[in-house]
């Protein structure tokens, strides 16, 4: 199914955080006011075919009816394949002493989290995303806003079973780090030096029970206020700089 950004400003954001377009649908209807311009300027900057269409067309495509006269379709995001990955973590450690993250996404499925995840992965230098075929937040043109463009510069693997890519990182020579509120470490006194997978759960259960038996290591953070846990998107940027920290 296409993936569609409607509206002027939604589409001209789509240019400015790097979202791959497929192509621009402008209304036959619509007056070439000074953001219509823009959006023709751009498409032809980045070399995106411009389509003039009826209103009907947009209509019939149109999820809340606010297109304005305009939608852009979103090119599929260009998955990687886990052995991809386990390449080019293999490359990074050999370049950084050993240290290299690949950051597993246990069916987390609120958009904005598996975005804000990807742009902290890819503030720490992580080498990959990996994420469950079903069942899990895909990468779609509002990733693009929610990851700051961050997911444009950081290969995503789909996978049909998160315990046999467990397993083959495990072989690559990572240790897996399940990050769990369970957990009796707390996540500074877990060694995550060298090559890390990083397991994040699911927002309201967690990481799941298989999952958990297959991971080497636990960590946790630590609750002081009222509160009981943190935000996932939140928990796994604290974690993602411990790793640094320690790899640094």
């Amino acid at each position: 199914m296409a993936d569609y950004i409607e509206g002027k400003r939604p589409v001209i954001e789509a240019f400015r955080v790097g979202v791959p377009l497929k192509r621009i649908l402008i209304g036959d209807f619509v007056k070439r006011d000074p953001m219509i311009e823009d959006i023709m300027r751009k498409a032809r900057r980045f070399d995106v075919p411009v389509k003039m269409v009826p209103r009907k067309t947009l209509d019939d495509l149109s999820a809340r009816g606010s297109h304005q006269g305009v939608a852009a379709e979103a090119a599929p995001f260009p998955y990687v394949g886990i052995g991809e990955i386990i390449d080019a973590a293999q490359g990074k450690a050999e370049s950084c002493d050993g240290a290299a993250l690949v950051v597993l996404c246990d069916h987390i499925t609120d958009a904005g989290n598996f975005g804000a995840i990807a742009r902290s992965a890819e503030a720490v230098g992580a080498v990959g995303l990996v994420v469950p075929n079903k069942r899990s937040a895909r990468v779609e043109a509002s990733t693009y806003k929610s990851s700051a463009g961050a997911i444009a510069h950081m290969p995503v693997a789909q996978v049909s079973n998160m315990v046999q890519s467990i397993g083959r990182l495990k072989e690559a020579g990572f240790w897996v780090v399940a990050a769990t509120e369970h957990a009796e470490p707390v996540a500074w006194d877990v060694n995550m030096k060298g090559k890390i997978a990083l397991v994040l759960g699911n927002e309201q259960e967690g990481v799941s029970r298989l999952v958990l038996e297959h991971c080497d290591l636990f960590a946790r953070l630590p609750m002081k206020g009222d509160i009981e846990s943190l935000n996932v998107a939140q928990s796994a940027t604290a974690l993602m700089y411990f790793w640094l920290q320690q790899n640094s």
